[in-house]
């Protein structure tokens, strides 16, 4: 059973005829139990009411602890994808300039290919020439020599 301040300040003592209690030193006792009480009782609702705010601020503080997990991780993720997207995309650029280099290998190949049938078509048609051109001095040697 709880006793409250009222209850203290309330309570009727029965006084014996001989040597009974004094009635003024019962109330000053009653009177002093009371006082302490509402001062324990006030005490221990601030109490109540600091480990309320103090278990409402953890709570808070878990809330956010969970999410600056969750964000932690989450940008950790983020992070893990853009690093993965920088190699794939490194990976593609590299492969495309290695195709690149590769084509203008073979075009310069090619191209090489073509200039030396060139200068080979350019020889033969040069040994063409010159066959042809000593063929011509040589008949018109004969003619100049015929005519003497």
């Amino acid at each position: 059973m709880k006793i409250s301040p009222m209850d203290i300040q309330q309570q009727q003592f029965k006084g014996k005829m001989l040597g009974g209690l004094d009635p003024e030193d019962v109330d000053a006792f009653l009177q002093s139990v009371a006082g302490e009480m509402e001062e324990l009782i006030r005490e221990n609702n601030d109490l109540k009411e600091r480990l309320n705010r103090n278990a409402q601020a953890m709570a808070d503080m878990e809330a956010r602890e969970v999410q600056l997990r969750e964000t932690m991780l989450a940008a950790q993720r983020i992070t893990e994808e853009m690093k993965a997207n920088a190699q794939k995309e490194a990976h593609l650029i590299v492969s495309e300039a290695e195709l690149k280099g590769e084509r203008i290998v073979a075009d310069a190949e090619n191209r090489l290919l073509q200039l030396n049938n060139q200068i080979q078509e350019l020889r033969r048609e040069k040994v063409q020439f010159e066959s042809g051109f000593k063929s011509l001095l040589d008949n018109y040697y004969k003619l100049l020599t015929l005519d003497k």
